[in-house]
């Protein structure tokens, strides 16, 4: 089974932002311990804090892979664009977000991703991406 994780905006911070909300791991050393628990799985990975980047490579990675798993990070909110490439591919898309964002501030609380994806997994922590994994394998 062929994965990807495309992770958006200051994702790239892990460890080091708001180490309270987002906890003290980077993704890097996290991606380590998935490629580890789930070894026959392909699993790709993939950052950008920039909107179109992410869309490409949503337009890329659309038609080919058997999942994708995306955090957009603040793009879940005001991204339409993002919402649109979801729609457009054939990839099925989870949804994940590492904090409860309806625990947060109300803006949060709308997903232009959400309408289009398979399912949305939060409030898990990094843990949410290990329930996304599980998700494509039953």
């Amino acid at each position: 089974m062929k994965l990807i994780i495309i992770n958006g905006p200051n994702l790239n911070l892990l460890g080091k932002r708001e180490p309270e909300i987002y906890g003290a791991e980077t993704f890097e050393d996290f991606l380590f311990k998935l490629r580890s628990r789930f070894p026959d799985m392909e699993l790709e990975y993939y950052q950008s804090n920039i909107e179109g980047e992410i869309i490409d490579k949503l337009h890329e990675t659309g038609f080919d892979h058997d999942g994708i798993i995306l955090n957009a990070g603040a793009y879940t909110h005001t991204s339409i664009g993002i919402g649109d490439a979801v729609k457009g591919i054939t990839t099925p898309v989870v949804e994940v977000h590492i904090s409860n964002t309806f625990g947060r501030e109300e803006f949060r609380h709308q997903s232009y991703i959400s309408p289009n994806a398979k399912g949305v997994i939060l409030g898990f922590g990094l843990q949410s991406y290990v329930l996304a994994i599980q998700s494509f394998i039953s």
